[in-house]
């Protein structure tokens, strides 16, 4: 294929290079021309391992070239990443000037340009940019419209300073968000043979995912760094801990809890997560991280509350109790705290959870439900109709086969879905429905 490459950084120098080595003609663009003159003379304008003899290969083969032309670039070839900056100010937001002026100059050149050309954006960018902001500076620039006269996709990059060029033949995935299939398929042309699963989404989804990964990424980090200064100030050896914890990969390095869903419960977490805060204050050791895990928590199950309380409506069926599918236990269960609240605001509830029986309680979980909820007996269903029945509102805490039957026949209900239905991407269609993270 024929490929322009905008902007000469970590992300457009890498990619160019690489591209021309599967095969590619690659020009590279950019306003600096201290950038072009380096590619020019096969030399890469930064440091990175493999990069300079790689832009030094293709340049001499003449796959590689570099100019400041946008409209010769554009009319050149066939597909453009561009891969220009988004830099942060003080207050967090993300400065798309470079995005806007690429954008219009593409935009620009495309008006005159014959033929189908694809605008591929590969700079790390907030859901809705390309769609609400760089989408119209390209039809407004070239009198043309997007998914229609030329293709506009969204393909973040997995590119780890150091490592970029081996992580671009070797990715861990590959995104593509796209305007429409044409569009899709110039770019996965781009990558073809490469290893890693190819994910064709929403553009708004392929934005998206590159704060997914890099934020998960700075909130292990901090894990760690917040667990190693508890162990050391405890006397432990953090490293030695951290074997244990990553010798699991049923449960700590895997995709379990990796799911939005609702608040988390039961007598384990929350309880030893206070308990290992508690520690590290003791040991005058600050864990922001740690310590805001429950808060976080909380505010989740304020959510829920508010989904149900912008319905307006005020008899409320809830479906499920205990803290998780398959159990009893309701200790510290997030839905026994949100039917305390509906409760304590007036709501007329109704709850049916087949796993709870108020007279097979026994024990702590008896002693904590008559500490939350005194009246469960009065609350509580065995049969599902009946509390659908009763309810203007459907809260639904879990999946059991008699709560999704019901729910089938739920007809015009408000439905407040806390654990993603099996049809939760149909629903989303209807009117009432509303998931709680998705």
């Amino acid at each position: 294929m024929k490929i322009s490459v905008f902007g000469l950084g970590y992300v457009g120098c890498v990619s160019a290079a690489c591209l021309a080595a599967r095969g590619h003609q690659v020009v590279g663009v950019d306003v600096n021309p201290v950038k072009v003159e380096l590619i020019s003379a096969g030399k890469a304008p930064v440091v990175e391992e493999r990069i300079g003899e790689l832009t030094a290969e293709m340049v001499g083969s003449g796959a590689l070239r570099a100019t400041t032309d946008t409209a010769t670039a554009i009319r050149e070839t066939d597909i453009s990443l561009v891969c220009v900056g988004t830099p942060s100010a003080p207050n967090g937001s993300l400065s798309t000037e470079y995005l806007e002026r690429v954008a219009d100059e593409i935009g620009a050149a495309l008006r005159d340009r014959p033929g189908r050309h694809t605008v591929v954006f590969r700079s790390t960018m907030l859901p809705g940019t390309c769609e609400s902001l760089l989408v119209p500076i390209l039809e407004k620039a070239s009198g043309l419209i997007a998914g229609v006269d030329f293709g506009v996709a969204v393909n973040p990059e997995f590119l780890r300073e150091g490592t970029s060029v081996r992580d671009f033949f070797d990715p861990p995935k590959t995104v593509i968000g796209e305007l429409d299939p044409a569009s899709g398929d110039m770019v996965a042309d781009l990558y073809a043979g490469l290893p890693g699963q190819v994910f064709r989404v929403p553009i708004a989804v392929a934005e998206m995912t590159k704060y997914a990964d890099n934020s998960y990424h700075g909130l292990k980090i901090a894990f760690a760094n917040e667990l190693g200064a508890i162990c050391a100030a405890l006397g432990l050896d953090s490293h030695r801990v951290m074997d244990v914890f990553l010798a699991d990969t049923k449960l700590n390095v895997s995709p379990a809890y990796l799911r939005p869903g609702f608040a988390f419960g039961g007598s384990c977490l929350p309880k030893d997560l206070r308990g290992l805060v508690y520690a590290a204050r003791r040991a005058d050791v600050s864990v922001p991280l740690l310590s805001h895990v429950l808060p976080s928590n909380e505010e989740h199950l304020r959510r829920a509350f508010e989904l149900v309380a912008v319905t307006g409506k005020r008899k409320v069926g809830l479906f499920g109790l205990s803290f998780k599918p398959g159990t009893d236990d309701l200790r510290e269960s997030p839905l026994v705290e949100l039917a305390e609240r509906l409760l304590g605001k007036g709501y007329d509830l109704r709850i049916y959870d087949a796993n709870v029986a108020l007279s097979r309680l026994i024990g702590a979980n008896r002693d904590y439900i008559e500490g939350r909820l005194p009246h469960l007996g009065d609350l509580l269903s065995n049969s599902v109709d009946d509390v659908m029945n009763h309810a203007e509102v459907c809260v639904v805490g879990c999946k059991d086969p008699a709560v999704l039957t019901a729910l089938a026949g739920s007809g015009d209900r408000a439905i407040i879905d806390l654990v993603r239905l099996p049809d939760a991407e149909e629903r989303r269609q209807r009117p009432g429905y509303v998931g709680l993270g998705w």
